[in-house]
């Protein structure tokens, strides 16, 4: 009797563990997350994702770089990556079949995971140049990051739309912030979260003048960027920048395609919520990465079965168009 009672505590003890494997049967081994190019704020954040993925959710995670948003929609639909890091404006364009990179196909498969942080759209130019504003790019050569990147994108096309006839050359943005202190570019235009680590060493090189978008200039663009809200970059952020700068920001958000796992999604989201401080340690944009922006920062793309189980848990009431149609009720 005492044996028998001895062997069904061993195997109560064994229960939860077998159990824990069982769920994660259809894990894949390792999980690697697209970031961007070195020098901009997706490379260093998705650094600290990964690594709260390998030591709180229990599989390998590592990040590859890429030319950014754009191309992380591209490899994570494709199964090329697990977990990529994008901006509202080339997610909004992948779900309605306009992504540069892949036109005429709808990334209906695309799957929220968590909020990151806002982005702003800012420049910078060496305070010898002149160059203050939007307008003084005109008959300038501008590096505007990566093809693919959401700088890249945005500001060729808004510099096009607010009449500003300027050379655009893509490349990483850290090469260009040393090209900027060379004298090889002129302005370096892009958008990441608050502060890009390559401006805060371009203004260490020499001086150096931060700008954004002007009020008119904004309002030409707000009704051909529906994703996007203005923004106030606060006053030194950077030591260069003694007074608040206006502008206009897109949200970002880590996703991932709906063949995901849910309960391996589930354990990511749960990990970086329950250790955001590790991600905030990492880069200090991810102090917006929290459980109130989770609704205001996503209003259209599906967020993924087990992000939705850990957010129903926290008491997060989510906009219906965020819901998956399998969980919609």
């Amino acid at each position: 009797m005492i044996r028998s009672i001895i062997c069904i505590l061993g195997m109560a003890a064994i229960l939860p563990a077998a159990a824990q494997e069982a769920d994660r049967s259809d894990w894949p081994n390792t999980v690697v997350i697209g970031t961007a190019s070195p020098g901009g704020t997706h490379a260093i954040y998705g650094q600290g994702v990964a690594s709260i993925i390998s030591n709180h959710v229990g599989v390998s995670a590592s990040t590859q770089q890429t030319q950014g948003p754009t191309q992380n929609l591209v490899l994570v639909h494709s199964d090329r990556i697990n977990v990529g890091l994008t901006t509202m404006g080339p997610a909004y364009e992948a779900m309605q079949g306009e992504l540069d990179l892949d036109p005429g196909t709808e990334y209906s498969d695309v799957r929220a995971l968590f909020p990151m942080y806002i982005t702003p759209f800012q420049a910078a130019a060496l305070e010898r140049s002149g160059i203050s504003s939007v307008s003084d790019l005109a008959g300038r050569t501008i590096g505007a990051g990566p093809r693919g990147g959401t700088g890249g994108t945005y500001w060729a096309r808004w510099l096009e739309t607010l009449g500003v006839d300027a050379s655009i050359q893509n490349g990483p943005l850290g090469d260009q912030t040393s090209q900027l202190a060379d004298g090889r570019l002129d302005a370096v235009t892009t958008a990441a979260g608050l502060p890009i680590a390559a401006f805060s060493e371009l203004e260490t090189l020499a001086p150096t003048v931060f700008f954004g978008l002007s009020q008119e200039e904004i309002d030409t663009l707000r009704d051909t960027v529906p994703y996007a809200v203005e923004f106030t970059i606060p006053a030194n952020t950077y030591s260069s920048q003694p007074e608040d700068i206006q502008t206009l920001a897109m949200w970002n958000v880590a996703f991932t395609n709906e063949r995901m796992p849910e309960s391996l999604a589930y354990e990511i989201v749960k990990a970086v919520f329950e250790n955001q401080e590790e991600l905030v340690a990492t880069h200090a944009s991810a102090k917006e990465t929290l459980l109130e922006n989770v609704a205001a920062a996503n209003d259209f793309m599906p967020y993924h079965p087990g992000a939705v189980r850990y957010y129903r848990e926290q008491g997060i009431e989510l906009p219906d168009a965020v819901i998956p149609a399998e969980m919609a009720e």
